[in-house]
């Protein structure tokens, strides 16, 4: 095992803590400001003040995920195995490593094989804090797993049953195995518009923004970021 990669392991606890100390908002502001620290790396991180202006996190937000993120793999950058394993710290009763695929995946905005620090940022300020045309915007992208500009119905079904595994049997215990299935028949009776057996980012967004019922089941994809 290479010093990278062990070193990568050993910080995949700190890295998951970090983001959810964000996500809930109970960063430890006592604590004195550090400056980003900079070592040997693979890939170097843009400027703080560069990220502060193309993102909605402060200086401070910034610095306290990057050394998550230089803890979780100093050479700056994270591969596809090393994002399955910090999924697997949040949903012990669960698989998320279908899920964990996908959403490397649009993490990877490059789509060669791994994620700098700004792809991280740069996503996790919209999925946190993006206006909701944005999040919608971003999702879309997500379900999208071909890229073509359209979703399925297999391609949506793919994504809700890798969440419902991630979620795992004992946190959802009444779930059957159709219900991915009757979730997106749901799902797409109301966002395809002109029937046309895809959904587009204009329906997608527009049948979102319309239905309080397809808002509140959107926040179950929201909450697992």
């Amino acid at each position: 095992m290479s010093g990278c990669t062990r070193r990568c392991k050993m910080g995949i606890v700190k890295f998951a803590r970090s983001i959810h100390r964000l996500v809930t908002g109970t960063l430890n502001k006592d604590k004195p400001e550090d400056e980003l620290e900079m070592t040997v790396v693979c890939h170097r991180p843009e400027g703080l003040e560069q990220l502060e202006a193309q993102t909605n996190f402060t200086k401070r937000e910034l610095q306290i995920l990057y050394r998550g993120f230089k803890n979780e793999c100093p050479s700056g950058l994270v591969n596809e195995e090393t994002f399955k394993q910090i999924y697997a710290q949040f949903f012990p009763h669960g698989d998320a490593s279908t899920y964990a695929h996908y959403l490397f995946n649009a993490f990877d905005s490059g789509q060669n094989g791994s994620v700098k620090f700004e792809d991280f940022v740069m996503a996790l300020s919209i999925l946190l804090r993006g206006s909701i045309r944005e999040k919608l915007r971003w999702t879309f992208n997500l379900y999208d797993l071909n890229k073509d500009g359209y979703i399925n119905k297999e391609e949506m079904t793919d994504i809700v049953r890798a969440i419902y595994d991630m979620m795992g049997k004992y946190t959802y215990p009444v779930l059957k195995d159709e219900a991915p299935r009757q979730h997106v028949d749901a799902f797409f009776q109301k966002m395809d518009k002109n029937k046309d057996g895809v959904v587009t980012l204009d329906e997608f967004i527009v049948s979102c923004q319309e239905d309080d019922n397809i808002m509140q089941s959107l926040q179950l994809f929201e909450n697992v970021i």
